[in-house]
């Protein structure tokens, strides 16, 4: 499913305390591939990543998932649009600490009204090799477990699209790299379209398009780079703002 982004604005605040942070951007994250967006800290990647996932409305310019124009939603429509096709993984878990993994990645099904079937959770589990840990209590996992749960929760669902908000943020190398293999498996092998911001050369170098943000603006596109080049081409980027 194809995300795209027309001339999208977003300005926070008013008068002398006006800040944009999204400046005409216009893009598109085509289907079963793996983008990631990079840039210096204030470029505008999370606000770009909120409004092509229907998290934020932008200022101006239109948004649109799969054909549907986010700015003809309501919030009801909206609301179901995201849950029903959208996945979401962030940096930070979100997993609720009193429920099991089982239960917290059951947890977007039983709150659209659904109630999912122990085989459908076991195998979401399974898929990020946490079929063992279906008892565990977040407390009783490793950051990267928990990261993988919450990948888990993301795709019961089934996603066109899963947005990552620096995923391996908070954990060790070993955990990234597990982390980033599931996400690669899910635009290689499930053609879902993936869309990660990240501050991580290493992380971007497995992406197939890394999209470069300064001060709003999309300012270059690259593909076929290792994280070396990739973190040269961000420091130039930092030097130049």
């Amino acid at each position: 499913m194809t995300v795209t982004l027309r001339d999208v604005r977003m300005i926070y605040g008013t008068g002398t305390r006006q800040v944009r942070a999204l400046d005409d951007v216009t893009v598109d994250f085509p289907p079963g591939a793996f983008h990631a967006v990079m840039g210096p800290s204030g470029s505008g990647k999370s606000t770009l990543l909120h409004c092509a996932a229907g998290l934020e409305r932008p200022t101006a310019g239109a948004v649109s998932v799969g054909g549907t124009d986010l700015g003809g939603l309501n919030e009801t429509a909206l609301t179901r649009l995201r849950r029903d096709r959208i996945g979401f993984v962030f940096q930070a878990f979100n997993l609720v600490s009193s429920l099991s993994a089982a239960q917290n990645v059951a947890l977007p099904l039983r709150l659209a009204g659904h109630r999912p079937t122990p085989e459908r959770v076991a195998g979401a589990l399974d898929a990020v090799g946490l079929a063992d840990r279906a008892g565990h209590r977040p407390s009783e996992l490793s950051g990267g477990q928990q990261q993988r749960v919450a990948i888990a929760r993301a795709l019961i669902t089934a996603p066109a699209v899963v947005f990552a908000d620096e995923p391996t943020g908070a954990l060790d190398n070993r955990s990234s790299r597990q982390v980033l293999h599931l996400l690669r498996r899910l635009a290689d092998e499930h053609r879902q379209t993936i869309v990660m911001v990240t501050h991580d050369p290493v992380a971007a170098a497995v992406a197939d398009r890394v999209l470069m943000l300064a001060d709003g603006r999309l300012v270059d596109e690259v593909a076929d780079l290792d994280a070396v080049a990739i973190a040269a081409r961000v420091t130039e980027l930092e030097l130049a703002c």
